[in-house]
C-alpha cells in the first residue's frame, strides 16, 4: 500500500477487494506489453478476474453479485488500469452496465435476474453495443440505424455495430436498434451465439489495442419477443454515474506513467551528476506537477463518486458534475504522461518502454464520452440559466 490509494480506501470491504484486485494488477502489469503489441484480447486477465468474483463486483446481492457501489468500482478499477488500462476499460462497460441496471431497475425483473445470474454463475461477458458509423457517438443523440423488425412473436435485427469492446469474449450483448417503425430507440438482449451474429475484425487502432473493439455484426438475427429489454425514457433518466469508469481508467494510466517516471528519476545517475536526476530542481518541478494533476484529478473523481452513493437524493442534479470529472481527469492523465516522458526523455519512446504504451492509451480517453465540448457547453448552460 501507498499513499496514493490508502487516503481513498475508507473501509474494510473495500480494503479487502483492494488487496485482492493489487495482487492481479501487478500480474496484468507484466503482460500488458505483449497484449500491446500483439493487438491481442487479454483472456488470461479476464479470466483471473472471473476467478476473484470480479465480474458480479456490481451486481445486486439479492442477484447473488457483491453489490459493491459507485464509489468502489472506480477505485478497483483506477487500480487495474494501473496495470493494464485495456482490461480495466473492457470490464468497465461490463461492471458498468450492471451498476446502471441495479440502479435504475428499468429492465423486466426476471429477465434482469436471469442475466444476472448468468454472470454469477457462468462468468458471462456482457456490453452494450450503441455505436455505428454514421450515427458516431451514442451520447451526441444519433438515431441507430440498426433496425429490428417485429415479426409474430419474434424481433428480426440487422444493422452493424461498431467500438464493441471485448467483442472477442461477450456472451452477450445489448444492442440499440430502431424499434420497428414506432420512431423511437429500444435496446436488444442478445447472445452472441445467437445465428446470423458475426464478428468482423476492424481493430486497428494504436491505443487501447487489447480491448479489441471491433464489430458487431448482425444479419438477420431473430430474437424472443422478450429481448426487447428497454424502451426509450427520453429525460428522465438518471445521469450516467458509470461511466465514472472511463476518468478512473485513464487516471490508472497515468499513475503508472507516474511511477515509471519518479522511479527513473530515483535509480538514473548520469555521469555528468554527482547522484540521480531526482536531484535535479527541473526533474522535481515536472514530478510535483504530475502529483499536483493526480491529486486533482483523483480528488474529484471520488468526491463525486462518494456523494453520488451517499446523497441519492441529489443524484437527478448531478450530471454536470459527472461529466466534469470526466474533461479533467482525462486531460489530467495526459498531461501527467507527457510530463512521465519528459522526465524519462528519449528512452521513453523506446517500444520496451512501457511510457509509448501510456502515451498511445491516454490518447483514447479523449474520445471516450463525454467529449470535451459537450462538457464545457453543458457547464455553461448551467451557469446561464
Amino acid at each position: 500500500m501507498n499513499y496514493l490509494y490508502d487516503t481513498y480506501i475508507k473501509t474494510k470491504t473495500q480494503r479487502d477487494w483492494f488487496e485482492r484486485i493489487d495482487a492481479l494488477a501487478d500480474k496484468f502489469a507484466e503482460r500488458a506489453d505483449t497484449y500491446d503489441q500483439e493487438g491481442r484480447f487479454p483472456f488470461e486477465n479476464v479470466d483471473e478476474l472471473k476467478n476473484a468474483g470480479y465480474l458480479s463486483l456490481t451486481i445486486p446481492k439479492e442477484y447473488g453479485g457483491e453489490g459493491l457501489s459507485l464509489y468502489e468500482f472506480v477505485l478497483l478499477q483506477e487500480r487495474i488500469a494501473a496495470g493494464d488500462a485495456a482490461t480495466a476499460l473492457c470490464l468497465g462497460w461490463h461492471l458498468g452496465c450492471f451498476l446502471e441496471l441495479a440502479e435504475e431497475r428499468t429492465w423486466d425483473d426476471d429477465m434482469l435476474r436471469s442475466l444476472c445470474e448468468k454472470v454469477v454463475n457462468e462468468h458471462a461477458l456482457v456490453n452494450r453495443a450503441a455505436t455505428e458509423p454514421t450515427t458516431g457517438s451514442p451520447t451526441r443523440g444519433g438515431m441507430p440505424q440498426t433496425k429490428a423488425v417485429k415479426e409474430g412473436d419474434q424481433w428480426i435485427i440487422n444493422g452493424t455495430k461498431t467500438f464493441t469492446s471485448m467483442a472477442p469474449a461477450l456472451d452477450y450483448a445489448i444492442v440499440s436498434a430502431q424499434v420497428g417503425n414506432s420512431g423511437k430507440k429500444g435496446n436488444y438482449l442478445i447472445p452472441m451465439n445467437a445465428e446470423g451474429v458475426s464478428i468482423e475484425e476492424t481493430w486497428d487502432t494504436v491505443a487501447m489495442r487489447g480491448t479489441r473493439s471491433d464489430d458487431l455484426v448482425l444479419k438477420d438475427v431473430k430474437v424472443a419477443e422478450s429481448a426487447l429489454v428497454e424502451e426509450d425514457r427520453g429525460k428522465s433518466e438518471l445521469p450516467k454515474a458509470w461511466l465514472l469508469h472511463i476518468p478512473a481508467c485513464y487516471i490508472g494510466v497515468a499513475v503508472a506513467a507516474r511511477n515509471e517516471a519518479v522511479h527513473f528519476a530515483k535509480t538514473y545517475k548520469p555521469n555528468s551528476l554527482p547522484g540521480p536526476i531526482g536531484d535535479v530542481p527541473e526533474v522535481q518541478r515536472k514530478i510535483g506537477e504530475m502529483e499536483l494533476e493526480l491529486f486533482k484529478a483523483r480528488e474529484l473523481l471520488y468526491s463525486v463518486a462518494a456523494k453520488w452513493v451517499n446523497e441519492p437524493q441529489s443524484r437527478m442534479e448531478m450530471g454536470p458534475s459527472l461529466m466534469a470529472v470526466k474533461h479533467v481527469a482525462t486531460n489530467a492523465a495526459a498531461k501527467v504522461v507527457d510530463l512521465a516522458m519528459r522526465i524519462v526523455g528519449a528512452r521513453s519512446l523506446s517500444l520496451s518502454s512501457p511510457l509509448q504504451r501510456h502515451y498511445r492509451d491516454v490518447r483514447a480517453g479523449l474520445h471516450n464520452p463525454p467529449m470535451d465540448d459537450i462538457v464545457i457547453n453543458t457547464l455553461a448552460k448551467r451557469a446561464l440559466e
